[in-house]
């Protein structure tokens, strides 16, 4: 297990138990996800999968040229990881699963490859590839439930960038919200926006620079240099023995990119899930009425 891994494991049992203390609904929309809820499909560079992996949350894998022929309902919540080369007919199909509902989480190539085909005229790549390197992040739409606690009091995580990564340009400001930006990544190529999102019918498309999966992580402050015993004591948690275990020789920062990572993601999984709750309400409820009618 790489380091990383080790700190994505390590940060969800800090969240987890966080999510217990202060959004117990929240957590047990989480803990309702099955495999066939999340429909990952492999890249070739990122890796959300492996995340997924170290976290235990349940999701189903398919190859990109399965795409097109797999059926997609839109309760469901389907993850592109970059490249994302699809077909014509699989990028009809994404076009037609958000439209319809789904939520759709896209990362880095997918920019260009995905989204300005399914969805032209909302967001596009500037033609500026990032090198590799880290970027510290912040949070630029503090009361949108995607990013709550993701970034919170003394938090300052820094998220890496792939070589070649695809800065995002906001085309529709009307219609795209960045969640997360970074001032650094605007001063070296001119983007501000970490992540972003956009409706298309009934459904949500959320996309990201670079990759979910945080491959490594930086070093900026002493405070980051730390122990990770010191960031569960920031959030409020005294390790058990178990906890104890998993943050054993990891740094301050490798937890906190980490877990404002994970937090990310987790808020996606509640929002969806909540939208599939009043998706479910509203169909039971015309139903009753239309039993009525007759």
């Amino acid at each position: 297990m790489s380091k990383m891994e080790k700190a994505y494991r390590a940060s969800w049992s800090l969240l987890r138990e966080k999510m217990e203390k202060e959004r117990k609904e929240d957590l047990a929309l989480v803990d309702e996800v099955k495999e066939s809820d999340i429909i990952v499909v492999r890249g070739q560079y990122d890796f959300i999968e492996n995340v997924f992996q170290s976290l235990g949350i349940p999701h189903t894998v398919i190859d990109a040229g399965q795409l097109g022929n797999v059926p997609l309902s839109a309760k469901q919540l389907l993850l592109i990881n970059c490249p994302g080369n699809l077909d014509a007919k699989a990028i009809e199909k994404v076009r037609g699963f958000v439209r319809d509902g789904g939520f759709l989480f896209t990362t880095d190539w997918s920019l260009k490859n995905v989204l300005e085909q399914a969805f032209p005229g909302y967001v596009e790549y500037n033609n500026k590839p990032t090198g590799d390197e880290v970027v510290k992040i912040e949070i630029l739409d503090a009361e949108n439930p995607l990013v709550k606690g993701v970034v919170e009091k003394r938090d300052e995580p820094v998220w890496w960038l792939e070589g070649s990564s695809y800065p995002i340009r906001v085309l529709n400001k009307d219609k795209v919200r960045i969640l997360i930006r970074s001032k650094e990544l605007k001063e070296r190529y001119d983007e501000e926006a970490v992540a972003v999102t956009f409706t298309v019918g009934g459904g949500r498309v959320i996309h990201m620079i670079s990759h979910y999966y945080l491959q490594r992580s930086e070093f900026r402050t002493d405070r980051q240099m730390k122990s990770a015993e010191v960031y569960a004591a920031e959030k409020g948690i005294t390790p058990a023995a178990k906890m104890k275990s998993e943050l054993k020789d990891l740094s301050l920062g490798e937890v906190e990119s980490a877990y404002s990572s994970a937090q990310f993601f987790a808020n996606i999984l509640v929002e969806k899930k909540k939208q599939v709750k009043q998706m479910e309400s509203e169909k039971e409820e015309k139903g009753s009425k239309d039993n009525k009618k007759k």
